[in-house]
């Protein structure tokens, strides 16, 4: 999803989030004078990959127009420790209210986007493409999806709208692989549809149906270099399960089209970004 579409979101992510935290008012801005100004400097602790600006921004356009931002780096950039990303000027209580809720998404984000980069550093020079999942933090999975790809990888299916995803418990209710696929195709036959395999007999299965994708759950790296094998450019071929950045690159060397991985955004560590005041 481009980031100009997701402006409308952005604004009801932001709403949501300074709605969540200031309530009914910021009672201790309430000490400060009104008629305060300050300026201030968001600066990163670590090394990192920004995201997240545009979120950032909305928080202080929310809560006050009087707040001037001055970014010095973009989305996808590298930061390094000690580094200024952007300064703030405006009316002192307006920066104190919006500074927990804009650093918690500029950290979160930041964080997504350095995770994917490093999973996508693993496989420079090599065709697969790190997939996200649907494991995200709840609320953010659009903002998450988009700091994927800041980082250098790639989403998989937005949610349970836009592409069938057939698994295990679908195919038993179903009767049998090529009854869930009929069904799926009967009931949008332009909706992308990806089968969910555990063995290799259940891949010819796949394979007979003519799906254009199959996931191969928890493949052992020598079952994976069967499938490719066996599947001999039929459909495309996602590795999930068990993958880390540690064996990523000997995964990705098996020559499957894509490794999927909940891990860029469920197992994200916030980076470590401060706001100064002057």
């Amino acid at each position: 999803m481009l980031l100009e579409v997701l402006e409308a979101h952005i604004d009801e992510d932001v709403h949501h989030a300074l709605e969540e935290d200031v309530g009914q008012g910021d009672i201790t801005a309430q000490l400060v004078p009104a008629d305060g100004i300050w300026k201030a400097s968001v600066y990163s602790r670590e090394h990192a990959i920004l995201c997240g600006r545009n979120w950032f921004d909305a928080v202080f356009r929310q809560l006050d127009e009087k707040v001037d931002l001055r970014w010095y780096a973009a989305d996808g950039d590298s930061m390094a420790p000690h580094q200024v990303v952007c300064t703030l000027k405006g009316p002192a209580r307006s920066l104190l209210t919006g500074e927990r809720t804009a650093l918690n998404f500029l950290q979160t984000l930041s964080g997504t986007a350095t995770l994917a980069h490093q999973y996508a550093k693993q496989v420079e020079g090599l065709s697969t493409r790190i997939l996200d999942t649907r494991k995200t933090i709840p609320g953010l999975r659009r903002a998450q999806k988009y700091a994927v790809r800041t980082g250098g990888c790639h989403n998989h299916r937005m949610g349970l709208y836009d592409a069938f995803l057939i698994k295990e418990n679908h195919i038993a209710a179903a009767g049998s692989i090529s009854a869930a696929v009929r069904n799926a195709r009967n009931l949008d036959a332009e909706l992308p549809v990806e089968v969910e395999v555990e063995n290799m007999d259940e891949l010819q299965q796949a394979l007979q149906t003519g799906v254009k994708r199959i996931m191969l759950d928890n493949f052992s790296l020598e079952n994976i270099g069967a499938a490719v094998a066996l599947n001999d450019g039929k459909a495309e071929l996602e590795a999930s399960g068990g993958i880390t950045l540690d064996n990523l690159r000997q995964y990705a060397e098996t020559g499957v089209d894509y490794i999927s991985t909940g891990a860029l955004t469920k197992d994200v560590k916030a980076i470590d970004l401060s706001m100064r005041f002057d």
